[in-house]
C-alpha cells in the first residue's frame, strides 16, 4: 500500500466510525444524557403556571433544573390520560421538590394536535401540567432524537439530566405503574 492511500485508509476508517456512531445515537436518550432546549406552543393544562394558552415557550428551560417528567406522544389513547393524570398528582404532592409535568404532542398536523391537545387537557382535567404541541410537531426536538416509531416516549429528568427513558409502541402499552416508580425513586 502506498503512503498517500494509508492515510485515506484510516481517515476510510475513521469516516466509518464516525458514520456508525452516529447511527447508534438514534435510539433515543439515555441515563445520564443531558436534556437540551426545544420550544412548543401551549395549548390547555397548567392554567397557573404564568403562561398563556397560544404562548410560544421553552418549558424545559423554564423548569430549568427541576425534577420533571417528559411525554411525547402520537397517540392520546387511555393510558396516556392516566399517565398524565398521575403526574399531575404528583407535582400535586410533591410541591417541596418542585416535581415539573409536560405533555407534547407530535404528528404530521399541528392544527390537529392542537384539537388533540385541548380534549387530552380536558379529559385529564391536568391543574398541573401543561398539554402542547411541539416546535418541530413531526419529530420533535432533534436532540432527543425521540424513535419515530414510538407512539409514546417519556423521558424522566433531574438535574438536567436524564434519568429514565420509556418508550411505548402504542398508547395502550404505557406502563403507568413503571414510569411512576421512576419518578418516586427520583424524588427520594
Amino acid at each position: 500500500m502506498s503512503r498517500l492511500m494509508m492515510p485515506l485508509t484510516v481517515f476510510g476508517l475513521l469516516l466509518g466510525f464516525a458514520v456508525s456512531a452516529s447511527a447508534a445515537t438514534t435510539e433515543g436518550l439515555e441515563q445520564g444524557d443531558p436534556i437540551g432546549a426545544f420550544y412548543v406552543t401551549k395549548v390547555a393544562g397548567a392554567e397557573d403556571d404564568g403562561v398563556e394558552q397560544g404562548e410560544q415557550l421553552c418549558y424545559r428551560c423554564k423548569y430549568g433544573s427541576r425534577p420533571m417528567v417528559m411525554v411525547f406522544a402520537r397517540d392520546t389513547g387511555d393510558n396516556v390520560q392516566k399517565l398524565v393524570k398521575e403526574i399531575d398528582s404528583a407535582v400535586t404532592a410533591n410541591q417541596e421538590a418542585e416535581l415539573k409535568g409536560l405533555l407534547t404532542l407530535l404528528g404530521d398536523d399541528a392544527a390537529k394536535l392542537k384539537e388533540s391537545a385541548a380534549k387530552v387537557a380536558k379529559t385529564s382535567n391536568a391543574k398541573n401540567v401543561p398539554v402542547v404541541v411541539a416546535k418541530d410537531n413531526v419529530t420533535g426536538p432533534a436532540s432527543y432524537k425521540i424513535n419515530e416509531k414510538a407512539a409514546v416516549t417519556v423521558v424522566v429528568a433531574n438535574d438536567s439530566q436524564v434519568v429514565a427513558t420509556h418508550k411505548f409502541d402504542t398508547a395502550d402499552s404505557v406502563d403507568v405503574a413503571a414510569i411512576m416508580g421512576e419518578v418516586k425513586k427520583m424524588l427520594k
